[in-house]
């Protein structure tokens, strides 16, 4: 295919996936439960950090934390006491136990109390062409508290070559915004031209299969040259383009 046949292709499967409907099957539908801006942001870190294997289990998971919290996700976090956290003892998704969660809730809540939230963060260390720096930073903050060692793998470094597929993913729903419901773009401040790709299995066969990407590791140089492809295709949105590449891996098996 042309660059040009290559794009019209994917703008159209844009077009086909990103829609109401895909709420219905991905994990994104359990922020979409809230209205709070805070309670949407700390429901969609939550569930997009425990987004990998099964999406059925993903999102049952998921909810099950929700509900955990009272489905109150900002209050819980900001206002528990210790007693509260006795209840995410038994809660397990894969390698993330109860110790991680119970872990992420207090970090959660120094990031809210003494750095201004997470869009803050991210506002404060975005540099000029990408969001990945700003992903370090936050590990960075969300630990500078008593953490257990083990609970440091569940946030990803790009600085240490990780392609940070699910905080990634959480950027997309929280920066990309436009009139169709899926994504919320909650954070106004970033501009959506700086997010990468949600690199994972599924989007990286189907870019190699299209020629937007070679290295046949999905790590932090193969995001790189993902997202340059992919702005070539659309620089002001180019994030876009996960719901096609994701869709044509899930969906079709293309």
């Amino acid at each position: 295919m042309t660059h040009t046949e290559l794009k019209d292709f994917l703008d159209i499967k844009v077009e086909q996936y990103n829609h109401p409907s895909f709420i219905e099957s991905d994990p994104i539908q359990v922020p979409h439960q809230f209205s709070k801006k805070e309670a949407i942001e700390i429901a969609g870190f939550l569930t997009s950090t425990i987004a990998w294997g099964n999406r059925k289990s993903i999102i049952n998971n998921a909810h099950k934390l929700m509900s955990l919290m009272d489905h109150t996700p900002y209050d819980f976090v900001l206002h528990h006491k210790e007693t509260d956290l006795e209840k995410l003892k038994p809660f397990v998704h894969r390698t993330f136990n109860g110790n991680d969660c119970i872990q992420f809730i207090k970090s959660l809540k120094h990031i809210y109390t003494n750095h201004g939230g997470l869009e803050h963060i991210f506002v404060k260390h975005t540099q000029n062409d990408n969001l990945q720096f700003a992903i370090h930073q936050l590990k960075t903050y969300f630990f500078e508290i008593d953490h257990l060692d083990r609970t440091t793998k569940h946030i990803s470094d790009p600085l240490k070559n990780s392609a940070a597929k699910r905080i990634n993913m959480f950027l997309r729903w929280m920066v990309r915004r436009d009139n169709n419901g899926v994504d919320f773009g909650l954070w106004k401040h970033i501009s959506p031209a700086l997010l990468s790709c949600p690199l994972d299995v599924h989007s990286g066969n189907v870019a190699r299969q299209l020629g937007l990407l070679k290295r046949k590791q999905n790590d932090g140089k193969a995001l790189t040259e993902l997202d340059t492809s992919l702005r070539r295709l659309d620089p002001n949105d180019p994030v876009k383009y996960d719901f096609a590449l994701f869709g044509l891996g899930v969906f079709e098996g293309f």
